[in-house]
């Protein structure tokens, strides 16, 4: 799984570039306005961390299409703030897209996410031809 570098065009090196040939940088989420994203890999599948407090499930899309995993979040925000003989209504628009590519090991009919405590949680499983088992050797 990498990040698509045709929507960021900054370069790193860490886990992305050696594993998942994508790009990658400390500052890179903070510098596009985008959450920041913690991805991990275990025996069974990639789990996708995106870190988004105060944001509601029903908010998020994340779909898969032609391999591409798209995670957005887009919302209208009223704010109000009352003055001596004014009111005033503001709105404030948030919102951010982030795009991966999915590998070929990740079984995308079986993806599922769930949000908890200001944090998206998204599973990659991997198809089972491709999960490693521990192999045990045997001593003479």
């Amino acid at each position: 799984m990498t990040l698509v570098k045709r929507n960021y065009n900054n370069g790193w090196n860490n886990l992305f570039d050696d594993f998942f040939g994508g790009i990658a940088n400390a500052n890179f989420a903070k510098d596009l306005n985008v959450p920041p994203v913690n991805i991990q890999e275990n025996n069974d599948a990639f789990v996708v961390d995106v870190v988004a407090p105060g944001l509601q499930k029903q908010d998020f899309k994340l779909n898969v299409k032609d391999g591409l995993l798209t995670i957005s979040y887009e919302k209208a925000e009223e704010q109000e703030t009352k003055a001596e003989k004014l009111h005033r209504q503001e709105y404030a628009f948030r919102s951010f897209k982030r795009t991966f590519t999915l590998d070929e090991k990740i079984n995308s009919d079986e993806i599922s996410a769930k949000y908890e405590n200001g944090i998206l949680q998204i599973i990659l499983p991997k198809k089972e031809e491709v999960k490693v088992l521990p192999k045990e050797i045997s001593v003479l």
